[in-house]
């Protein structure tokens, strides 16, 4: 928890854990199959949404309070930049995705918050493109057009808790985002409310707002908590202040007033008016706390009639109190009894004097059963989750507690006057039914009133009621043992143990101090020191360390409080003293062990069952010192009778040592005060040891249901005991898994990998081949896996296996089908060592910032051990790479980074973590896992998709390509690429190629310019086929020789013959008859057939030629040709030769036998097509 302490106002390390459990909460909203379930929840920023305060209430849910008005960061953030500036912020949630567009300038504030969110597809420019507004604004209205476009109902967070407002959707039509949809040409061109359903979803976001988890936990504790107990303190000090005579003109309203105030003030700004009347504060005096009172009770009318002095029995002065603080705004709420007066008489000497009691006594007694009975039935409670059988644990465990304080006689009438009840109650302190599903996070209130004590002894009448209540909040976790039975673990946590559970203030004028001013002898001897402050405490669960002086004397020990009075431990009745100081900046600690017929005359709350008091006495204080120097040598004298030893931690029992840590955090948390006793609490929940162990087990049993295994309990619960060291593999197959992109270089550092480690053993490599189109195929790897473990019998040494994952494949899947493997026994015969993943980071987005779809979810956290960057080392200053990065640190903050350009590693140490064969096993790297991707151990955890389908399709041809043409179609795919939904873009292009004329070089492999792009061209081999590597996203292209490679000995490899060729097209809606087209146009153009001409075929300019040509033939009878026209012996004019009609046939004649010559020809020749056999 101590990671989700703020500092300034900040969180020094967001939980991603938390982050993605809260966005899996709200998906969960989007599962429901209900006619109604909307199809996408749509939250906006600002004035896009005109400031709705329910979008910012979701906003706030997601990301840790970023957007409340009173955030201490939010400050520091609008002093660089404006509130519309940080408000430039669109989320569209969906099932399986979310939809995030922000600006360059918020980015990095949102990215701690959601780099850890499955499928994220983010909508930002670059800051260069932000500067321009009017392209800023209509990328922000396409983004959202886009975001939207495969949705029919949408959610829309309209209120926000405590300020419900009817829904109206044309309110939602008036938003300016909203309106700016309907523009021509940037937006989609119609009204919002008529194209889509909007769906309110107010109500059901709220119920998983008020789910409790680790941050919200933190915020209860650092905030809430801080405030209820403030309170408290409050109430404390006003009590403090009243003298032995004023306290009895103490009234109800008076003494109540810090929580009436507390509580009506947080319910005027919260706007909650419907309260139970179990959720009120309340304080009472003596017999007016009867149960009639209690149910009649309003805070809104306390009384300024009841006092102190005339609320007892029959008129008396009241012995008791009860009291009970609610936070208006919040789950905390508890309830005390407190007392007037004192239980004990001091121990003097005289043994004989009677001990009589009191009605202060028998009450606290009652009361103290009542405490007992409340916590056995909170851990009941956390144990079993059943409120029947809590509660039939809490009446027995009183009824137990009374007969062992002699109480038997008041067992009946108690009772039946006794209720007991746990309630849930959600954050805006509303409760909740304990059979809904969500109250298992919420805080409960456990409770138990004992109405109407009789007054069986004095037979005064009743005394009034006694009521004692805690906050407490429960955790429990699913364990799958080996064998598969699955058992729970619960804890719980009581979170308002720091309000004192017993208090009293002296109403009579008691001597509190016993005259030790003389020198004469008394039953504690001598004394040896003066009173100096000390704090007391014991084991008992009324107790709480109080700050008091303490005197030491030669045969015992005086201890004064200003409240409860003074006791004595004198040396008869003392068995047994340890003293236990580990160092002088520490506190030191008097174990004092005294006898059973001591009891009566200490106060109440200081026993215990175990006999033993602890003082400790702060370092470098008087009574430490004096302890060193006066008191320690003459209590170890042989005729000091009074047995003290000094002890080591190990001597010390377990309630000792628990006392003792209790007192020294205190000590560490702040320095104790010496003049006040209870100004404020002094102990602090976060400092309790038993705390830590709760905030580790809450912070699973959080993020999902799923069992974990019990192998892993050791890592999840670090102890001292535990250590980091590797798990020893034995004869285990390490696969070590590499994954990647396409255009990323996987395959060159696998290469490059097995070259430098030739020697260290046998290496396999696993690449699946790109024959579908439906990526990655768990039963394709785990099949793989068994036929490599049959393949391996009788080989000597252990292979290691390189696994290469396809290219948009999230890298959980993959572990999950390795370590989950159908056959035990081939199962048991793999482990994962480690995982690295590929990026480049130029060839990573699509367009702007929007990346491939699993470009993070390959580089998790949890599972990848090391990102390998495989971009050129010259672009590591590029703005899109230093973004890249930036994101991928964020995503994955425990992973090493490694420069490796094109794939080539040239550190050992870098070698060396690729190839790890326990990084994936580590501590840490096991707990991030459960923390992240609950029931992954299972194969339950489910990756889920993006909106955007990237698809691989493979294409296999055997004859050869034109290299110009090729190289020119590849170059035209860059400026191809269209824009969001990206329909029909295609991104990679690589493979196996053969080009029918080879282009020889006599130099080595040279980089060449083309049109801006780096094109490699290596010395081809025509009589072997050539490797390709296209990145249309870059548009870098590297054509070379096919190098000697273990990715094409692979079994399972699809191959045919060896002049085989075959290209992988990575894309969005390609299809199989759209790529062939496209290689068609890559090869040697063949002849078309020329078809037959007709008279109707022939061109104006066809026709003026035939003229030309035979315009001088002989005339027909009758006619003469002039120069310019043709004359008949009518003198009739025609342009052309009266014979033209038949030259035009002659020209048909001619033109078509020379086609049905080509044509013939052409078939005999016969040229195949691309795709023939």
């Amino acid at each position: 928890m101590d990671s989700l302490r703020r500092v300034n106002g900040k969180y020094p390390a967001i939980s991603p854990a938390v982050s993605c459990s809260r966005l899996r909460h709200v998906q969960s909203l989007l599962c429901d199959g209900g006619s109604n379930t909307p199809d996408g929840i749509l939250c906006s920023l600002g004035i896009d949404s005109r400031y709705n305060e329910g979008c910012s209430e979701l906003a706030n849910y997601l990301f840790y309070g970023l957007y409340k008005k009173n955030h201490l960061n939010l400050v520091h953030i609008l002093e660089e930049f404006p509130e519309e500036v940080l408000d430039d912020v669109i989320l569209l949630i969906k099932p399986e995705s979310v939809h995030l567009y922000c600006n360059p300038v918020n980015y990095s504030y949102l990215l701690p918050y959601v780099s850890h969110w499955r499928n994220l597809h983010l909508y930002c420019m670059a800051e260069t493109q932000y500067e321009e507004e009017e392209a800023a604004e209509e990328f922000k209205i396409a983004s959202f057009v886009t975001m939207v476009q495969d949705c029919s109902r949408i959610g829309v967070p309209y209120s926000s808790q405590g300020h419900m407002q009817k829904f109206d959707m044309f309110m939602v039509e008036k938003w300016p985002l909203i309106q700016a949809f309907a523009l021509e040409g940037i937006g989609g061109g119609s009204f919002f409310t008529m194209t889509y359903k909007l769906v309110d979803v107010s109500e059901k976001l709220w119920q998983v707002y008020n789910r409790l988890d680790p941050v919200a936990l933190d915020h209860l504790l650092t905030e809430d908590l801080v405030s209820f107990e403030k309170q408290w303190g409050s109430f404390y000090s006003s009590m403090d202040l009243e003298s032995h005579l004023s306290i009895l003109e103490l009234s109800e309203a008076q003494a109540g007033e810090a929580f009436h105030s507390y509580f009506s003030h947080g319910l005027m700004s919260s706007n909650i008016t419907n309260k139970s009347k179990s959720r009120q504060p309340f304080l009472l005096f003596g017999s007016h706390s009867s149960k009639d009172t209690l149910e009649s009770y309003s805070f809104n009318f306390p009384s300024e009639s009841y006092q102190v002095r005339s609320t007892g029995p029959q008129g008396s002065a009241a012995p008791h109190m009860i009291l009970q603080c609610v936070a208006p705004k919040g789950p905390l709420a508890c309830s005390r009894t407190y007392f007037f007066g004192t239980t004990h008489s001091p121990y003097l000497g005289n043994e004989n004097v009677p001990q009589t009691k009191t009605k202060l006594l028998l009450l606290s007694q009652i009361y103290s059963a009542a405490v007992e009975a409340v916590l056995s039935g909170i851990k009941c409670f956390s144990n079993t989750s059943s409120a029947t059988k809590a509660k039939d644990v809490a009446e027995q465990t009183f009824v137990v507690a009374l007969d062992s304080l002699s109480l038997g006689k008041y067992r009946s009438p108690l009772r039946s006057n006794s209720e007991f009840s746990i309630q849930a109650v959600n954050n805006e302190g509303s409760i909740v039914p304990l059979s809904d599903e969500g109250s298992r996070f919420l805080v409960k209130t456990a409770s138990m009133a004992i109405y109407d004590i009789p007054d069986l002894q004095w037979n005064m009448g009743d005394l009034g009621s006694v009521v004692f209540s805690e906050s407490f909040l429960e955790s429990s976790i699913k364990i799958q043992q080996k064998d598969g039975s699955v058992s729970t673990d619960s804890c719980f946590t009581i979170l308002t143990a720091d309000v004192p559970r017993y208090a009293c203030w002296l109403s009579d004028n008691i001597p509190v101090f016993v005259s030790v001013q003389k020198e004469e002898a008394t039953c504690l001897g001598s004394r040896l020191t003066q009173p100096d402050s000390a704090y007391v405490f014991s084991s008992s669960t009324l107790s709480t360390p109080d700050e008091g002086k303490i005197c030491f004397f030669s045969e015992g020990l005086l201890f004064v409080h200003p409240l409860f009075g003074c006791f004595t431990l004198p040396r008869s009745h003392i068995s047994t003293l340890k003293f236990y100081h580990a160092d002088l900046s520490a506190v030191a600690s008097v174990f004092v062990e005294y006898e059973r017929p001591l009891l009566p005359y200490l106060p109440f709350p200081l026993h215990s069952e175990d006999c033993c008091l602890l003082f400790t006495l702060q370092p470098r204080s008087k009574s430490h010192q004096a302890f060193y120097t006066q008191v320690l040598s003459v209590w170890q004298s042989s005729d000091s009778g009074l047995p003290v030893q000094q002890v080591n931690r190990e001597q010390l029992t377990v309630d000792q040592r628990n006392m003792h840590s209790r007192l020294q955090r205190l000590h560490d948390s702040q320095a104790p005060p010496v003049a006040k006793r209870r100004g404020s609490l002094k102990t602090s929940y976060s400092l309790l040891a038993e705390q830590d162990v709760f905030l580790q087990h809450f912070a699973l049993s959080s993020v999902g249901q799923e069992p974990i295994q019990n192998d892993h309990l050791g890592a999840l619960f670090p102890s001292a005991e535990l250590n980091s060291c590797p798990v020893a593999q034995g004869a285990k197959v390490v696969i070590t898994i590499i994954t990647g992109l396409p255009g990323s270089h996987k395959s060159r550092l696998c290469n490059f990998l097995i070259q430098l480690n030739q020697e260290e053993g046998r290496w396999v490599v696993y690449q699946p081949g790109g024959d579908s189109s439906e990526g990655f195929s768990a039963s394709h790897l785990q099949a793989y896996l068994a036929s490599f473990l049959e393949s391996q019998r009788g080989l000597e040494g252990r292979p290691r296996l390189l696994l290469l994952t396809p290219g948009y494949t999230d890298v959980v899947e993959v572990v999950q089908a390795v370590l989950l493997h159908p056959d035990p026994v081939v199962q048991a015969c793999f482990t994962i060592g480690a995982i690295s993943a590929c990026v480049d980071p130029l060839s990573s987005c699509m367009e702007h910032r929007f990346t491939f779809p699993k470009l993070l979810e390959q580089c998790s956290q949890g599972m990848v051990s090391t990102v390998v960057l495989t971009g050129p080392a010259s672009d590591q200053k590029h703005p899109l790479t230093l973004h890249i990065q930036q994101t991928l640190r964020a995503a994955n903050p425990t992973a090493a980074f490694i420069l490796a350009e094109r794939g080539a590693v040239t550190r050992t140490e870098d070698v060396k973590l690729i190839l790890s064969e326990n990084s994936f096993s580590e501590p840490q790297m096991l707990r991030a896992r459960c923390l992240l991707y609950p029931g992954w151990s299972k194969g339950r955890f489910l990756s889920g998709h993006g909106s955007v389908s990237v698809k691989q399709q493979r294409v296999s041809f055997s004859r050869p390509l034109e290299r110009p043409l090729f190289l020119s179609h590849c170059k035209a795919l860059k400026s191809s690429l269209r824009s969001s939904p990206f329909r029909g873009n295609l991104f990679n292009v690589w493979g196996r190629v053969r080009f029918s004329v080879a282009v020889l070089y006599k130099s080595p492999p040279a980089w060449v310019c083309l049109c801006s792009n780096l094109l490699c061209v290596c010395p081809p081999d025509t009589q072997c086929p050539e490797g390709v590597c296209y990145s249309a996203v870059t548009g870098s292209l590297a054509v070379g020789p096919e190098e000697a490679s273990p990715l094409s000995h692979l079994p399972h490899q699809p191959q045919g013959e060896p002049g085989d060729c075959f290209l992988l097209f990575d894309g969005v809606g390609l299809t199989q008859d759209g790529l062939k087209d496209w290689l068609r146009r890559c090869t040697k153009q063949r002849e078309a057939k020329r078809p037959k001409k007709t008279r109707i075929s022939l061109t104006l300019q066809e026709i003026k030629a035939i003229h030309v040509k035979r315009h001088l033939d002989p005339l027909p009878s009758g006619f003469f040709y002039n120069g310019h026209q043709y004359l008949d012996i009518f003198g009739e004019k025609m342009t052309f030769h009266p014979n033209m009609e038949g030259f035009i046939q002659e020209y048909l004649d001619q033109v078509n036998q020379e086609a049905e010559a080509f044509n013939n020809r052409l078939e005999l020749q016969g040229q195949p097509d691309l795709f023939d056999p």
